[in-house]
């Protein structure tokens, strides 16, 4: 009975009629809000890759599976010894729901577990090396394990810094190791429920600062605002104290942050609000400025408000930021990466993002990997797609994207956590 009225559920919702393209960009075009008892599920049922399938890439660029046989690969880092670090990781197990909010998180996980997201949680790092360059790695071997959801990782000087779901960590490791010390906590981050689990760090250039992301508790407040404190934000930590201030906040889920080369500051992408329908909230790509507050929960893309916070906040509302970048309404951006310049036309100057796909917008957007370019520092012009073909023709997922790196070696590497795999993309030669 259940599992049919998830079905039932499913099948209901608003289809988005705003084309995607007026979605994109620095003024893009907003939709009027639609609310519903149910609300829009459109789920792209996780399948896999079929044997000798992959992602398409540009003409003159080709994939290569640099690693297979992974388990939710979510994120990576690139060592300066060129091996990469892959977070094989999934949302902790948690007691803290409350009680009248278990009935819609029963039906949320059965549409997570459909769209391959409710697997346990490996809680591992895993080391893959490439030692012969031929864009796939022959050595793949853990790491360190046992952490609690780790997610970002920063290596400075002999020191692994590890974002977990709870709390930065750090172990001794130097690049070339296999394995890693035991970890140590650097200092802890907001947790809970963690409707939003991943964090990822970014160190700052001189490495003396961590800016790390913490997602919302909920989609737009309902667990009860206390239960938001410190959430929906990124955090300043000090590397040799541990000691930790408010960055920026009114961000409901931030992930991929990253310098833009140019300007030298700081970028995220960030996940908006659901459950308002298919041609709203716009997902984006935004500069993030010290102090500055971009909405969430009380409005959205500025001062545009959304009634559903208790209380409302005027004053909140008034200040919020309009971020400078529309990606699309319900993308999932994960993934971040600039542009080395060292790339061909049209990826010399830009943004790589990562769309983990959509499960709130009929029809599906997202389940890609685009190219934002750029011109002094600023998105100019609209998104060029980059990775191509995780969704079937009958809509099944045959892979989600999710962490987007440069590999210093001419090539992107994309963490793909449906398909298991770590692709590399690189100019074909």
């Amino acid at each position: 009975m259940l599992l049919g009225l998830a079905g039932l559920i499913a099948a209901c919702g608003d289809i988005a009629s705003i084309p995607e393209q007026e979605t994109w960009g620095p003024n893009p075009r907003l939709g009027e809000i639609r609310r519903s008892l149910i609300p829009t599920v459109h789920v792209a049922e996780a399948q896999g890759w079929p044997a000798g399938a992959q992602p398409r890439a540009p003409q003159g660029w080709r994939v290569t599976a640099f690693a297979t046989g992974l388990d939710h690969p979510r994120w990576l880092y690139v060592l300066p010894n060129g091996d990469v670090l892959v977070a094989e990781s999934n949302k902790p197990q948690s007691a803290d729901e409350k009680e009248h909010h278990k009935i819609r998180a029963f039906f949320m996980g059965l549409f997570q577990k459909k769209a391959g997201a409710g697997v346990p949680s490996a809680d591992r790092i895993t080391l893959l090396r490439d030692a012969d360059g031929d864009g796939v790695a022959e050595t793949k071997g853990a790491l360190i394990d046992h952490l609690r959801s780790p997610f970002g990782m920063v290596l400075l000087g002999d020191q692994l810094y590890i974002a977990n779901a709870d709390a930065i960590v750090k172990v001794p490791f130097k690049p070339g190791d296999m394995r890693a010390g035991a970890p140590t906590q650097v200092t802890g981050l907001p947790a809970g429920i963690n409707h939003h689990w991943t964090k990822n760090i970014l160190a700052s250039r001189d490495g003396s600062k961590l800016y790390a992301t913490v997602g919302s508790n909920s989609n737009v407040g309902e667990n009860g605002l206390p239960a938001e404190e410190g959430r929906a934000a990124i955090w300043e930590v000090d590397v040799a104290t541990g000691a930790k201030r408010l960055f920026a906040s009114g961000l409901r889920n931030p992930n991929g942050l990253a310098w833009e080369p140019t300007s030298n500051a700081l970028w995220t992408v960030v996940n908006e609000r659901d459950e308002i329908g298919s041609d709203l909230v716009p997902d984006y790509l935004t500069s993030v400025q010290d102090g500055a507050f971009y909405g969430w929960p009380w409005s959205y893309w500025g001062q545009h408000v959304d009634a559903r916070p208790d209380p409302p906040n005027p004053q909140k509302v008034a200040a919020a930021k309009v971020p400078d970048y529309a990606l699309g309404n319900h993308v999932a951006p994960l993934g971040l990466a600039f542009s080395d310049g060292k790339l061909p036309s049209p990826f010399v100057s830009g943004a790589f993002v990562g769309e983990h796909g959509s499960w709130n917008r009929k029809p599906f957007a997202g389940y890609k990997v685009v190219f934002v370019p750029f011109e002094g520092g600023k998105p100019r012009g609209l998104p060029v797609d980059f990775l191509t073909g995780f969704l079937s023709a009958d809509g099944k997922a045959w892979g989600r994207p999710v962490g987007v790196v440069l590999d210093g070696k001419g090539g992107v590497l994309v963490a793909d956590d449906v398909g298991n795999a770590v692709w590399r993309v690189a100019p074909a030669r």
